[in-house]
């Protein structure tokens, strides 16, 4: 491993569940990586993979006529009137995400080492994106190209025969899945191709793995080849959806130019070097360092985990979380796998769940100085907004958009939904899947047309949408649904979601400020709804309608919106509503202990200053036993359901403790645990156009050096108290902070 172990992990023994595999990914493919010298596995995936379920007529439910009624019964109290605002369809999951098939490389009994007990072991380096295994003088390496969108693969010994195949047989691969297995020998090894269809369908797809052999022979033995007496096998696979004869034959002139490429040579350093001038350059941007002790830093991952308490395993977590987001991130944003699974039966359908999972998996994307997880996510909102404009028009009979709360990445139309989870009631989705894309334009200084444009749309839905007052002239958002949550005394469709309420606020007046035609228009929609609701116990109430009783033991905290990630209510502008939801955050429980439930409160924590709940929500996924030896993560404690919330959404929180900002103010230490006393923290970005590099000391010092590109005065908020700072584009400016 060419990295340290900070900026990467490792482990002294093979794979043998592919939850521990070691992953790499160019945010289009996927590898899955055992690392076994005898019988090595790599789990190959596809961000396309989705399997069809019987969804063909995948339409969002025609209801709008039937509104205005609805509307009614609830605004004259009927509590569950919205139990019936159905199609009467059953509950319709979107199409699962599953694996292509496994790449096997088995070696023959004779050709195995003999030493059983000859030193092991297997590593991923994050700056590179490699995978790497090693025993008695065999190697093999590993990684997903960013620049020729190919997993390349290379092993070597000094006397090497190999069985290779391309096996789709995996955990849950459904029965009558269709198999065609092709191999053919060229004049430097073997083409190998697996053509798969879909069981009652025409849609299928084509794996091509070209290997070229140095040294020894090759020969067909179906369904792969064998590979006898070599020296190296380099290994080129790719993955297609939807595809047949001709497009394998395409894909293996494509691999085939790849190799005879002048530009690089046939090698696997070349192919390496061509993919680093992309991953290297987008990892190396932001780094954190708690200065741990070296000795525990060089521990393998599986040992760092079980010392939850250390510096160490928070640098490790923090690099492999930027890691994995980059490595799933690229034709579309990290799925509730991310990019990767060995399982056709993937949780929630491994789908994207954008009413929490999604915008928290990427959270860090802006301040983490990763754009290409922003431009992933600006692809999957830009290519479904036609289907958002299907969902406004047939649930609520309006212009704009509304985006669904689960998506397979093709249809962003809302059909997922049922009695308990209305979800087609949800009209906060745009503006909470926007807020992304209006960060990044503020970190950049640009501002992109079409994250304009969608806004404007956004703007037009609560134009037509809001249409109802209450006593006092406020518009009442009805109906209402705050995911996944329902009062304690109504049912889960209902009036004036906080959630609902900040989303409305904040889409209005964003596309305001963008579009001055319309801005008055918009501003004074934006004024005219209701501010949130205090309840008897003094907490920010999840629903602002009077009346509506709170239910504090749950997973999600969408009530909180207005907090994290929005500015509207903070401790600077807002400390009453700040306080309040202080108090909701206290009394919030952790329900079935989901991954991204304690990282919710944490990331709410952060910017409520509160560095002591910080440290136990963290503390209780860190002791909780939620990462595997790959360091993704899983759902529940106990590395029970493979998924990567914990692990994308980590490296927000920890630059949220340390770091947080808008256009208009930078705040420095604003929710540092005691756990971490000192560090680094380098290549920040904020939403005022500056870098950031900080260091702190455990007497409550710190020294920051601001690189702006560009001239503005903005806020500095420390520990010390606020003051106005004045920032010159291409001036570094230093702050320090003074001892407690």
């Amino acid at each position: 491993m060419s990295g340290t172990p900070v900026h990467g992990t490792w482990e002294p023994e093979p794979a043998t569940r592919w939850e521990d595999a070691f992953l790499s990914g160019n945010g289009h493919h996927g590898a899955l990586v055992f690392g076994d010298p005898n019988a090595d596995r790599v789990i190959v995936t596809h961000h396309t993979l989705v399997r069809p379920n019987g969804d063909d007529h995948r339409r969002p439910p025609a209801l709008a006529a039937g509104l205005p009624a609805l509307q009614g019964r609830l605004l004259a109290g009927d509590a569950g009137a919205a139990e019936d605002f159905t199609d009467g369809r059953p509950l319709r999951w979107v199409r699962p995400f599953h694996p292509a098939f496994q790449l096997r490389l088995n070696r023959p009994a004779g050709d195995r080492p003999q030493d059983t007990h000859a030193p092991y072991r297997r590593a991923v380096d994050f700056t590179t994106g490699e995978t790497t295994a090693t025993r008695a003088g065999w190697t093999s390496g590993v990684f997903v190209s960013r620049a020729d969108d190919v997993i390349v693969q290379h092993v070597t010994a000094p006397h090497l025969t190999l069985d290779l195949s391309l096996d789709p047989r995996l955990p849950g691969t459904p029965a009558g899945l269709g198999i065609g297995h092709g191999a053919v020998l060229t004049p430097d090894g073997a083409l190998l191709t697996l053509r798969a269809r879909y069981p009652g369908s025409d849609l299928g797809y084509t794996g091509v793995t070209l290997a070229v052999v140095t040294g020894g022979s090759t020969k067909l033995v179906p369904p792969g080849v064998l590979v006898e007496g070599a020296t190296g096998v380099l290994l080129l696979t790719r993955v297609h959806r939807h595809t047949g004869e001709l497009d394998t034959l395409a894909e293996s002139r494509a691999l085939r130019d790849l190799l005879d490429g002048a530009a690089y040579g046939a090698s696997y350093d070349g192919l390496l070097a061509r993919h680093l001038t992309r991953h290297r350059t987008a990892y190396d941007r932001v780094t954190l360092d708690l200065a741990a002790d070296p000795a525990e830093r060089a521990l393998p991952g599986s040992e760092l985990l079980a010392r939850p308490g250390g510096p160490a395993l928070l640098e490790r977590l923090f690099a492999a979380g930027r890691y994995h987001l980059l490595s799933a991130s690229g034709l579309l944003p990290p799925r509730l796998t991310g990019l990767w699974t060995g399982d056709w039966n993937t949780a929630w359908s491994g789908a994207f769940t954008t009413n929490a999972n999604l915008n928290l998996q990427t959270a860090s994307a802006a301040a983490a100085a990763l754009p290409e997880v922003t431009g992933a996510h600006a692809a999957l909102v830009h290519r479904q907004l036609p289907d958002w404009r299907d969902n406004a028009r047939e649930i609520f009979g309006t212009r704009g958009v509304v985006a669904p709360s689960h998506t397979d990445g093709e249809s962003g139309h809302t059909y997922h939904f049922s009695r308990e989870y209305p979800l087609h009631l949800w009209t906060a989705g745009a503006d909470w899947l926007l807020k992304p894309l209006v960060d990044h334009d503020e970190t950049h200084g640009t501002e992109d047309p079409r994250t304009t444009a969608t806004l404007a749309e956004a703007a037009l839905f609560y134009e037509d949408f809001l249409q109802h007052t209450d006593e006092h002239g406020h518009l009442v958002v009805v109906p209402s649904y705050s995911p996944e949550n329902r009062p304690a005394n109504a049912s889960w469709g209902t009036l004036n979601a906080a959630m609902d309420l900040s989303a409305a606020r904040h889409a209005l007046r964003t596309a305001a400020d963008r579009h001055p035609e319309h801005a008055d228009r918009w501003r004074a929609l934006a004024d005219s709804l209701p501010a949130h609701r205090v309840n008897a116990d003094g907490a920010l109430a999840e629903w602002a309608w009077p009346g509506l009783a709170d239910t504090y033991d749950h997973r999600h905290l969408s009530h909180l919106y207005g907090v994290w990630p929005l500015d509207e209510i903070n401790p600077y502008d807002t400390p009453g509503l700040a306080e309040a939801a202080h108090r909701a955050l206290a009394l919030r429980g952790a329900e079935n202990d989901s991954a991204h439930g304690h990282l919710h409160h944490a990331l709410v924590a952060a910017r409520l200053r509160d560095g002591a709940r910080v440290a136990h929500a963290l503390g209780r996924v860190l002791g909780g036993d939620y990462f595997h030896a790959s360091l993704m993560s899983a759902h529940y404690p106990h590395r029970d359901v493979y998924n990567a919330d914990a692990a994308h959404a980590l490296p927000a929180v920890l630059i949220e403790m340390l770091v947080q900002s808008t256009p208009g103010r930078l705040v420095l230490l604003p929710a540092l645990p005691v756990s971490c006393p000192r560090g680094e923290l380098r290549g920040v970005r904020t939403r005022f156009g500056a870098a950031v590099d900080l260091t702190w000391m455990p007497d409550g010092s710190a020294r920051a050096v601001l690189r702006p590109d560009r001239t503005r005065r903005i806020e500095l908020r420390t520990p010390s108290g606020a003051e106005p700072l004045d920032l010159v584009a291409g001036e570094d400016r230093v702050i320090s902070v003074e001892a407690r």
